[in-house]
């Protein structure tokens, strides 16, 4: 059964940095374009960053573009996402998802376009 798992988050002071990796089994993901997504307290989930399955394509949310770096290593079947200059703002559960394409397919910046989702890891940012 294909599974993303996610780890990484905790709580981090404002300015800090995390670094979140998403594990991929069951399947290989590898072909497939992947994306990270947060979910803060009574906001909807938005599109944080996403990557082709090259690695040679990537994009970024407005609100984490210049801190945030998206990242994979097919031959680990993982996905990361590196996390600096952190803001109380961006105090949300991650998650990350991959979109079920052939080769070639960009990311998608809606959760309607991804068919694998992890649980979520949360990532709290005190000021």
């Amino acid at each position: 059964q294909a599974q993303l798992v996610e780890s990484g988050g905790g709580l981090v002071q404002a300015g800090g940095s995390l670094r979140l990796s998403c594990a991929a089994s069951g399947r290989t993901f590898t072909s497939y374009p992947m994306g990270w997504f947060r979910q803060a307290p009574g906001k909807e989930r938005e599109f944080v960053a996403g990557i082709t399955w090259s690695g040679g394509n990537t994009g970024y949310g407005d609100s984490v573009k210049g801190r945030f770096t998206i990242s994979r290593d097919n031959a680990k079947n993982t996905l990361y996402l590196q996390m600096s200059s952190l803001k109380p703002e961006d105090t949300a559960v991650y998650y990350c998802a991959a979109r079920r394409s052939q080769f070639g397919t960009m990311y998608g910046t809606y959760e309607s376009q991804y068919d694998f989702w992890g649980q979520g890891t949360q990532v709290t940012v005190s000021s």
